[in-house]
């Protein structure tokens, strides 16, 4: 679907993309880094609000290089003997992290937007794996499916015990806003900030994910060093839930 409000980003992130180009070829000396790429860049482009939203090598965002960040520096660990249930894998950096794992299933409700080998249709509403994986990825997942309290109950079912779910949404400072798929797109674009989210999250989706038997820590971007933070251009909140090893019935 096509508004105004998605034309204004996209041409914000092409003329900031075109010009750090313009910058490089002119001797702009590249003094920033991307952890996704491991390139050095004159800058990051636009998105929307965020002025320094994109690497104009690969495209990373910042929730991207984040993850990169953190898997680098031991933060996070790829378990690479277990399982890893990727949803929406659209980030090429972490396609080539998670698939370092055993057994890698990258998976989307529509496997068929993705260029990545062995792409899986899952259905999160439908889940019904039990103790299958060591490893839940979902980046900007959350906000689109129609339950996510039954959602993040199946991501629980579906880890190990010890096992992790990494979630990472978009926020506001508002608690958590919900709608639904009977809401016509302009109104959810205009409620929600895109048109195919029935939910605008705040802080208290950690209530949520609590709400379902994980234990959780949060890891923000605004924690790290300023100057690291800084020349990554480093943005966003991981919500890193754990599956307790010992699980009562629920």
């Amino acid at each position: 679907m096509i508004t105004f409000q998605r034309v204004a980003k996209a041409a914000g992130k092409h003329l900031t993309r075109s010009l750090l180009a313009v910058r490089r070829a002119l001797g702009a000396r590249a003094n920033r880094g991307c952890p996704a790429c491991g390139q050095a860049v004159v800058g990051f482009f636009r998105y929307g609000d965020n002025a320094e939203w994109g690497c104009p090598n690969c495209g990373a965002s910042p929730r991207e290089r984040l993850m990169n960040h953190l898997i680098a520096g031991h933060v996070l660990t790829v378990p690479e003997q277990g399982a890893v249930l990727h949803m929406a894998p659209n980030e090429g950096s972490l396609v080539r992290r998670f698939s370092t794992a055993a057994d890698y299933t990258p998976a989307d409700l529509d496997p068929g937007r993705y260029h990545v080998p062995n792409m899986q249709r899952v259905d999160l509403m439908a889940l019904d794996a039990s103790d299958r994986y060591d490893l839940f990825y979902a980046s900007h997942v959350m906000e689109h499916v129609p339950d996510d309290h039954a959602v993040l109950r199946n991501i629980h079912r579906a880890l190990k015990p010890g096992g992790e779910a990494w979630l990472i949404v978009p926020l506001w400072d508002r608690p958590t806003e919900d709608g639904s798929f009977d809401m016509p797109p302009r109104e959810r674009e205009r409620r929600f900030g895109q048109w195919d989210h029935v939910r605008q999250y705040g802080l208290d989706f950690a209530d949520r994910i609590r709400g379902a038997g994980f234990d959780l820590e949060e890891i923000d971007a605004s924690a790290i060093d300023a100057d690291t933070r800084h020349f990554y251009a480093l943005d966003d909140r991981l919500f890193r839930a754990r599956k307790p090893l010992a699980t009562g019935a629920r």
